[in-house]
């Protein structure tokens, strides 16, 4: 390590690098602060300390002083000048200076002493710079860890509700997959799409609670079971409602624009409005609200597309699947009533893109 001493008296550069010879410390040397900046930018890996003049030729003291405390903010420096007058010590320490000493200097200890001094503080802020850097770093991977568990969690419990009727849940990586993809497509921001793509799956969760001899029946069926199919937009709501009050999750799950005034980057609230609303028909007809056009939340619309075009490409239980063209046919006709017309365009503009991910995941 090297002490950089910048200063325009050559007697007094080589009476200072005796000194710290004497105490096994290198020196560098520059004669003005423009000469000192392009040593310190050389060597400053090496260099421990910068002592400092002010009042020299070329650039003085006080400008070296603010070029360094930019380029190498931890770097100590000490001034050493014979101008003596305060106000010029006290604004080379608003430039950033640790310390100043008057010239001449009768006594190397003032001078060791304060460099021992600024020594210690410049170990004690490297010390508290990487605790500092350490600790960011873990929060970093704790936040890392419990947002992959958080995933995680979404993604089980997505697939638990989904293997009630498709036994490789699938389905719900598909649908997340895809509407991520329109998403972007309609215009949603990076952040949404995202959030998008990992709510989406979570649309079916309330299938948990449908009996399996409705949810599964071959066949069409009647009115009391579709009233009961129909529950699961609700269950699935307040399945991811609030856990201390079952009361406060199915108020919620009631009220669509009290759904709405919730977080817009809140990952369980925007879940809860898909699995309340992804069964809603642009015309009005649909359930559980009959909510119609854009009074549907854009998400849900998305995911409304996305989900009836994949459930009729997939086989279950009690069906085969359909062909993709028919299936993209179906869509296209149900643009202005069924479907969203918007995203209904944005579908067939990536067919492509969609019949991809659909091959990548099949089941």
């Amino acid at each position: 390590m090297s002490i950089l001493i910048i200063d325009d008296e050559p007697g007094l550069r080589r009476s200072l690098a005796a000194h710290f010879e004497d105490l096994d410390l290198d020196t560098l040397e520059a004669c003005n602060g423009l000469e000192g900046l392009e040593v310190l930018r050389e060597h400053a890996d090496s260099i421990e300390a910068v002592i400092v003049d002010l009042n020299m030729q070329v650039m003085d003291g006080a400008s070296f002083i603010g070029h360094a405390t930019q380029e190498a903010p931890e770097m100590p420096i000490i001034v050493l000048s014979g101008v003596g007058v305060i106000e010029d010590a006290i604004a080379a320490m608003r430039r950033g200076a640790w310390d100043f000493i008057t010239k001449p200097l009768h006594s190397f200890e003032m001078l060791d002493h304060t460099l021992n001094r600024v020594f210690e503080r410049a170990r004690l802020l490297r010390e508290n710079r990487m605790h500092r850097e350490n600790l960011e770093c873990l929060v970093r991977q704790r936040t890392e860890e419990l947002e992959e568990t958080r995933r995680q969690v979404m993604q089980r419990l997505s697939r638990a509700a989904e293997y009630k009727d498709n036994e490789t849940g699938r389905h719900v990586i598909r649908v997340g997959q895809i509407s991520r993809l329109l998403g972007a497509a309609m215009g949603l921001g990076t952040q949404q799409c995202d959030l998008l793509g990992e709510c989406a799956p979570l649309h079916d969760v309330g299938k948990i609670g449908i009996p399996d001899e409705v949810l599964l029946k071959p066949g069409r069926l009647d009115d009391d079971e579709l009233v009961i199919m129909r529950r699961h937009c609700l269950y699935g709501c307040e399945i991811l409602g609030p856990l201390d009050d079952r009361e406060a999750a199915h108020r919620i799950c009631s009220d669509v624009p009290l759904l709405r005034d919730q977080q817009p980057f809140d990952e369980l609230a925007l879940a809860r409005i898909l699995a309340l609303c992804h069964h809603e028909r642009w015309d009005g007809g649909g359930y559980p609200f009959g909510l119609s056009g854009e009074d549907i939340p854009v998400e849900a619309r998305i995911v409304s597309v996305v989900d009836v075009y994949d459930a009729l490409c997939s086989d279950r239980p009690y069906k085969t699947a359909m062909p993709p063209d028919e299936a993209a046919i179906l869509i296209r006709d149900g643009a202005g009533t069924q479907f969203d017309p918007a995203v209904v365009d944005a579908f067939l503009c990536h067919r492509t893109e969609i019949d991809a991910i659909r091959d990548r995941w099949r089941d």
